[in-house]
């Protein structure tokens, strides 16, 4: 368990707040204000934490048994995995990326690439082959026969890792219109050691491990107010086309609204994890029971049976949709007002948008009807070729990307000790990954180009403060 003795002290403060509460039902709504002001950036999930747990809280409207049952989901989600057969947490495997959620998600946080002499951690592979043209519009990516659509590069024993792969970067110069000149690193991949050859044609996408609180809230927005900000031809004419992407649903067995992920290529969040287990890991649910090293010679021995129980997704998916967000800081600085203004000039709030209303999420009474300040749309939009990773996900093409949610990332250094962004952490702070944005942000960057330094760090002010 993480951090003991600061989640007793968790335990006891919340502990007071649920004294008011049955063991059924959240906070009485009466006892609680309407929080619609910014700084409550996840309604009556808002914590006042800036610390490095600022992410690992529960959400302090949950109730007595919802609150037993996050911290029942806390202990599986940093539940390691071991090679079968063992007592405790077998499955592991037989090619995976990782052993436990929490490694990837270090304290419910961003992940980054590897640095000099590191392993891959809380970075991984996506791959797929070039889609034939019978193979219609909105279909998931092509499986790469022997590897399928994600590169393991660690093995159980007497099992052969898929592949590893070298990043180096190629650094690019940009120069503002005050002169000031920005070094942007331009990241470039190759697979090596693979078990069996690749083919040439392969699509190679990279994806750091995004941040999980406040998953819940988003999951809770209604579909239609997601999809009323699409605007797929631009007919407003402002250059920006947001469109949703449609995935497949298999617990349902539908194609329906996707919300999470980098390409928005997950629907919920209890697919979202059963997809990680599966594919991170190699840990079998109902959801995905086939082992993700089927077709491979190391698929041997397996169980039929799933690894992770129904009870176990379920609890690990109710910790997730119940992690608090940390409150806004600094709200009435001058300076991050200032930035706040600029934001709006430089057209962000157009994809990052501020602030949604919540409607209700079956199970999860504590994200239902909450005012919520993401700054998100959960949309597809296209950011350039600079940032593209040329491999389609359903509807998403290969420069697409789901917009991501801002709040939190201020305390980003704080929480996980770097500040590297964007899909693949290419960008080492704010101002970075401001100067990646290209295609429908392309606008909005020229206009940060033209600031001032004065005003880009009011801008940079303003994102530290969310």
């Amino acid at each position: 368990m993480k951090h003991f003795q600061s989640l007793l002290s968790l335990i006891l403060s919340v502990s007071m707040l649920l004294t008011a509460c049955d063991s059924e039902s959240p906070v009485a709504v009466e006892s609680i204000p309407v929080f619609s002001t910014s700084e409550f950036s996840g309604g009556e999930t808002t914590v006042f934490d800036a610390s490095s747990h600022a992410f690992s809280i529960p959400a302090p409207n949950l109730s007595t048994a919802a609150f037993e049952k996050h911290l029942e989901g806390d202990v599986e989600f940093e539940a390691v995995f071991v090679t079968a057969p063992a007592v405790v947490n077998p499955g592991l495997g037989p090619i995976y990326n990782n052993v436990s959620c929490i490694n990837c998600h270090s304290r419910d946080g961003r992940g980054r690439p590897p640095g000099a002499n590191e392993g891959l951690v809380s970075l991984l592979f996506r791959l797929s082959l070039p889609k034939s043209e019978d193979s219609g519009v909105g279909t998931p990516p092509t499986p790469v026969p022997g590897f399928g659509r994600q590169l393991n590069n660690r093995a159980i024993v007497n099992a052969d890792p898929e592949g590893k792969v070298k990043i180096d970067y190629t650094e690019q110069t940009l120069t503002t219109a005050d002169g000031t000149r920005v070094h942007l690193r331009y990241p470039n991949y190759t697979v090596t050691e693979t078990y069996q050859p690749l083919p040439e044609n392969v699509e190679v996408s990279p994806r750091v491990a995004p941040a999980v609180f406040g998953l819940g809230l988003l999951e809770a927005i209604p579909e239609e107010i997601i999809i009323a900000y699409a605007d797929e031809v631009d007919i407003d004419g402002d250059d920006i086309s947001g469109k949703p992407n449609y995935v497949w649903d298999v617990v349902n067995q539908r194609y329906t609204l996707g919300r999470f992920g980098w390409k928005a290529n997950q629907p919920t969040l209890i697919q979202q994890v059963a997809a990680a287990y599966h594919d991170d890991m190699g840990i079998t649910t109902s959801l995905f029971s086939i082992e993700n090293s089927a077709g491979q010679p190391q698929l041997t021995g397996h169980s039929e049976a799933p690894e992770v129980s129904d009870e176990i997704l379920d609890v690990v998916t109710f910790y997730v949709q119940t992690l608090a967000v940390p409150a806004r800081r600094n709200v009435d600085d001058p300076q991050v007002k200032h930035g706040e203004q600029l934001f709006a000039k430089a057209q962000c709030a157009s994809c990052h948008i501020p602030t949604f209303r919540t409607g209700v999420l079956n199970g999860v009474p504590s994200v239902s009807n909450q005012t919520i300040h993401p700054y998100t749309d959960l949309l597809l939009h296209d950011m350039g070729p600079e940032l593209a990773d040329n491999r389609p996900d359903f509807h998403a093409s290969g420069s697409e990307w789901r917009t991501p949610p801002l709040w939190g990332i201020g305390l980003v250094r704080r929480v996980n000790g770097h500040t590297n962004f964007l899909h693949d952490g290419r960008a080492r702070d704010l101002m970075e990954a401001i100067l990646w944005h290209g295609g429908e942000a392309e606008r909005s960057r020229q206009i940060v180009e033209q600031m001032s330094k004065t005003e880009r760090d009011a801008l940079i002010a303003f994102l530290e403060s969310l």
